[in-house]
Protein backbone atom coordinates (compact mmCIF):
# COMPACT_ATOMS: atom_id res chain seq x y z
CA UNK A 1 0.00 0.00 0.00
CA UNK A 2 2.88 2.37 1.04
CA UNK A 3 4.43 1.36 -2.23
CA UNK A 4 1.27 1.93 -4.37
CA UNK A 5 0.86 5.55 -2.45
CA UNK A 6 5.07 6.54 -3.03
CA UNK A 7 4.49 5.64 -6.74
CA UNK A 8 1.08 7.96 -7.03
CA UNK A 9 2.94 10.73 -5.24
CA UNK A 10 6.04 10.05 -7.73
CA UNK A 11 4.00 10.38 -10.64
CA UNK A 12 2.38 13.36 -9.96
CA UNK A 13 5.28 15.34 -8.77
CA UNK A 14 6.93 14.14 -12.56
CA UNK A 15 3.61 15.39 -14.20
CA UNK A 16 3.35 18.63 -12.29
CA UNK A 17 6.86 19.22 -13.20
CA UNK A 18 6.69 18.68 -16.84
CA UNK A 19 4.12 20.85 -17.38
CA UNK A 20 6.20 23.90 -15.99
CA UNK A 21 8.74 25.21 -18.59
CA UNK A 22 10.63 27.40 -21.10
CA UNK A 23 8.06 29.15 -23.04
CA UNK A 24 8.71 31.90 -25.55
CA UNK A 25 5.85 34.46 -26.78
CA UNK A 26 6.82 36.10 -30.15
CA UNK A 27 4.82 39.30 -30.87
CA UNK A 28 4.36 41.58 -33.94
CA UNK A 29 3.83 45.07 -33.22
CA UNK A 30 2.14 46.92 -36.32
CA UNK A 31 1.01 50.86 -36.42
CA UNK A 32 -2.08 50.25 -38.36
CA UNK A 33 -3.14 53.91 -38.69
CA UNK A 34 -2.24 57.38 -37.83
CA UNK A 35 -3.73 60.57 -37.45
CA UNK A 36 -3.23 64.01 -36.59
CA UNK A 37 -2.76 67.91 -37.00
CA UNK A 38 0.41 69.37 -38.33
CA UNK A 39 0.36 73.34 -38.88
CA UNK A 40 -3.23 73.27 -38.51
CA UNK A 41 -3.93 71.07 -40.73
CA UNK A 42 -5.19 67.24 -40.51
CA UNK A 43 -4.44 63.86 -42.00
CA UNK A 44 -4.90 60.72 -41.96
CA UNK A 45 -2.94 57.91 -43.34
CA UNK A 46 -3.70 54.08 -43.42
CA UNK A 47 -0.98 51.78 -42.69
CA UNK A 48 0.21 49.13 -42.09
CA UNK A 49 3.40 50.92 -41.50
CA UNK A 50 6.72 50.07 -39.52
CA UNK A 51 6.58 46.38 -37.72
CA UNK A 52 8.02 45.50 -35.03
CA UNK A 53 8.92 41.98 -33.62
CA UNK A 54 9.66 41.24 -29.92
CA UNK A 55 10.37 37.92 -27.84
CA UNK A 56 9.29 36.98 -24.41
CA UNK A 57 11.03 34.08 -22.73
CA UNK A 58 9.71 33.08 -19.56
CA UNK A 59 11.12 30.08 -17.51
CA UNK A 60 9.76 27.69 -16.10
CA UNK A 61 6.16 28.27 -16.04
CA UNK A 62 2.65 26.66 -17.09
CA UNK A 63 1.16 26.85 -20.29
CA UNK A 64 -1.92 28.35 -18.99
CA UNK A 65 0.45 30.86 -16.90
CA UNK A 66 1.93 31.80 -20.32
CA UNK A 67 -0.76 32.48 -22.25
CA UNK A 68 -2.19 34.62 -19.51
CA UNK A 69 1.09 36.44 -20.41
CA UNK A 70 1.01 36.47 -24.06
CA UNK A 71 -1.96 38.40 -25.07
CA UNK A 72 -2.87 40.43 -28.86
CA UNK A 73 -4.30 43.71 -28.33
CA UNK A 74 -4.59 47.07 -30.01
CA UNK A 75 -3.56 50.32 -28.54
CA UNK A 76 -4.11 54.12 -28.95
CA UNK A 77 -1.17 56.49 -28.59
CA UNK A 78 -1.82 60.07 -29.19
CA UNK A 79 1.58 62.70 -28.68
CA UNK A 80 1.26 66.44 -28.33
CA UNK A 81 4.06 68.94 -29.30
CA UNK A 82 4.77 72.28 -27.37
CA UNK A 83 3.66 73.79 -31.00
CA UNK A 84 -0.12 72.29 -30.32
CA UNK A 85 0.44 69.75 -33.31
CA UNK A 86 -0.71 65.94 -32.12
CA UNK A 87 -0.28 62.60 -33.22
CA UNK A 88 -2.33 59.55 -32.85
CA UNK A 89 -1.34 55.82 -33.73
CA UNK A 90 -3.42 53.02 -33.83
CA UNK A 91 -0.84 50.27 -32.86
CA UNK A 92 -2.07 45.73 -33.36
CA UNK A 93 -0.01 43.50 -31.15
CA UNK A 94 -0.46 40.18 -32.37
CA UNK A 95 1.32 37.23 -30.39
CA UNK A 96 1.82 33.60 -30.63
CA UNK A 97 2.57 31.36 -28.05
CA UNK A 98 5.65 28.78 -28.40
Amino acid sequence: MKKNTLFALLFIMIVMTSCKKERTCTCESTIVSSTGITGGIGYIDSGPFATQTDKTIMPKVSKKTAQANCTSNEDTKTQTETNGDTKTQIIKRDCVLK
